[in-house]
């Protein structure tokens, strides 16, 4: 029969679960910021030269994680915009929860969850249902490719003639990069690799930070949840469209 998990019991089933995990291992989190323990869990699985997928969604991973995932060879990274579901499962069994595996959520946040096994007899069909979503969604996920981090350089003042022009109206709507996806329709990591290659922005520590020229445009950082965010002029969108 389905557990149900607090915040503690949540986090420590998603550590046994990596532990444990032989065959298969996946973990879905729109979120990503690894505690140390994860990390040393996931490099000592990845040490036995065992596959883990990780599928995140929500924001471009800072430059940490990057470093961090990009060093494990057996480890599929994918994204997906649409992504919302937080699910974590090895073999036999499954954690379907509210916790990202995000530092922050699993010190701080009240969440929930429920441990499926399938290796119990009631919890066989709910299992094999939950499965058939997670197949979905790894399979409608696109690999996620890294890339650089764009450093700030007086080379910047030199390369005005290649940066987008944006008027900076007092009238103008602001939009958060998924705004700004959902109205161009690319990707919400294709806008932002559009604002970081035009200098516009870069990734400091795990926020964003609006450059000269991103302040310039229009640009204005703001604090969330996760951290540190920038919103952009309305007209950008046409920019990033050409």
């Amino acid at each position: 029969m389905a557990k149900f998990l607090n915040t503690r019991k949540a986090v420590s089933e998603i550590e046994d679960l990596i532990r444990n995990a032989e065959a298969r291992l996946i973990l879905i989190s729109p979120y990503l910021k690894l505690s140390k323990d994860f990390k040393e869990l996931l490099t000592y699985r990845n040490s036995k030269d065992k596959i883990t997928t990780v599928i995140f969604g929500k924001q471009e991973l800072n430059p940490h994680e990057m470093k961090f995932l990009q060093g494990l060879r057996f480890v599929i990274l994918k994204y997906n915009q649409d992504l919302h579901a937080k699910c974590y499962l090895n073999d036999d069994k499954m954690i379907i929860t509210s916790l990202n595996l995000y530092e922050f959520s699993m010190n701080n946040n009240k969440e929930m969850g429920v441990l499926v096994d399938l290796n119990d007899e009631s919890d066989k069909e709910l299992f094999e249902d939950a499965y058939k979503e997670i197949d979905f969604i790894d399979e409608t996920s696109e690999r996620f490719e890294f890339t650089s981090i764009p450093e700030v350089t007086k080379r910047e003042k030199k390369e005005t003639e290649t940066q987008p022009k944006i008027a900076n109206s007092s009238n103008s709507k602001l939009l958060t990069t998924k705004e700004l996806s959902q109205l161009t329709g690319l990707s919400s990591r294709k806008v932002n690799s559009w604002l970081t290659d035009n200098k516009l922005m870069y990734k400091k520590e795990d926020d964003w930070t609006t450059t000269k020229r991103g302040k310039e445009v229009g640009g204005i950082e703001k604090r969330g949840q996760y951290g540190q965010f920038v919103i952009w002029p309305e007209e950008i969108a046409k920019q990033i469209t050409k």
